[in-house]
């Protein structure tokens, strides 16, 4: 069977990762009909726009997505387009793995903890008023009228939506992952001994989906408490359940955990049957064109994305090649070896062509 799929180059490092990723999936054997499309800073110029329609319109037509990395400007310029590609198709479970691999540098053995962070409320739904404008002074004195708390004039301010609907699918995708690959306990982290009306909903929401799961163990953490249980007893967890911003923060700390966000994947996943694979790193276009960064990220992204199209062999067998290769510790970047001035580290193009000999298959030249 063929799998219609959008490839997004990204930006910065992002087009060397897309074309490994896209090498070593077709490594697999299973056939993918691929549709190249830019999005990024790299094209704002020219499309006028980060995101342009035809990507929204391939992704549409596919329904299957694969995306490297895309720069996300800080404090100014557009909002992430990874935010807004999550919006357009309501892809409301943002599914992280953090998984340790013999042969990557870590503190920890044996972690293997899934994330799901809820996609398109809280603080990352993106309702702010900048300080100082007409509608953040008339919400500071609405406010004031309605619930008599006072807040400086001089603030800008980012409303946190968290409802019922959101929380609820959010918590039951958690569990039917649960349910599906055996795994024993789900986790839900929030902060609801301070905010108690929207954390305090996600927490009362959670604990209702729970009860329809009676044979998967649950509990809750508040989430500074979770940081710390997860620096000091990380094995201690197998599936946590997080609101938006939490989720962010929380799936980083855990990367760090098994080794950087050079090895953490990534889905996002809805209703609808679309569904949108990449990388948890950023585009690191400082290293733009050097053929250094770790692919292994969205290769196992792809690894996910194997998964979703039902090619479970195919993904298993990913895997493996993946992991023989970083365990071996020869063919890999800079970043996996113990040393990271180690003259043996390889290019990000040479790691790729490692996993796809690892694969069984004749690595081959540069497509061009």
């Amino acid at each position: 069977m063929r799998h219609p799929v959008t490839l997004i180059r990204g930006d910065g490092t992002g087009p060397e990762l897309a074309k490994v990723t896209r090498d070593v999936l077709d490594a697999t054997g299973v056939d993918f009909d691929w549709v190249e499309v830019e999005a990024g800073v790299d094209i704002m110029a020219s499309a006028g726009t980060p995101l342009p329609q035809n990507v929204l319109d391939s992704i549409k037509r596919t329904k299957t997505c694969i995306k490297a990395p895309i720069t996300t400007p800080v404090g100014v310029g557009f909002r992430s387009v990874n935010v807004a590609l999550r919006r357009e198709f309501d892809l409301y479970a943002c599914v992280r793995p953090c998984k340790t691999y013999k042969g990557v540098r870590s503190r920890y053995d044996g972690i293997d903890i899934v994330i799901f962070r809820e996609n398109t409320e809280d603080l990352y739904a993106g309702i702010e008023f900048e300080k100082g404008t007409p509608k953040a002074l008339e919400l500071i004195a609405a406010i004031e009228k309605i619930g008599g708390q006072k807040i400086r004039p001089d603030s800008g301010i980012s409303i946190k939506p968290i409802s019922v609907f959101g929380s609820e699918r959010i918590v039951k995708a958690a569990f039917e992952y649960a349910r599906a690959n055996g795994r024993k306990k789900v986790t839900a982290v929030h902060k609801s001994n301070i905010m108690k009306f929207s954390d305090g909903l996600f927490l009362a929401t959670a604990r209702k989906v729970a009860e329809r799961y009676p044979t998967i163990q649950f509990e809750d953490r508040i989430v500074d408490n979770m940081c710390m249980q997860l620096v000091q007893n990380p094995q201690d967890y197998d599936v946590l359940v997080l609101p938006n911003l939490y989720g962010d923060i929380i799936s980083d700390l855990c990367a760090g955990l098994v080794g950087g966000l050079g090895v953490a994947p990534g889905a996002n996943l809805g209703d609808g049957g679309i569904a949108v694979f990449e990388a948890t790193h950023g585009s690191a276009p400082k290293y733009k064109g050097q053929n250094k960064v770790n692919p292994t990220a969205m290769i196992l992204s792809g690894m996910l994305m194997l998964e979703h199209l039902g090619e479970h062999d195919a993904s298993r067998r990913l895997e493996r090649a993946v992991s023989k290769v970083i365990a071996e510790g020869k063919s890999v970047t800079y970043d996996l070896k113990a040393d990271r001035n180690d003259p043996s580290a390889v290019g990000t193009r040479e790691f790729g062509q490692a996993i796809i000999a690892a694969l069984g298959k004749t690595p081959v030249g540069a497509r061009r």
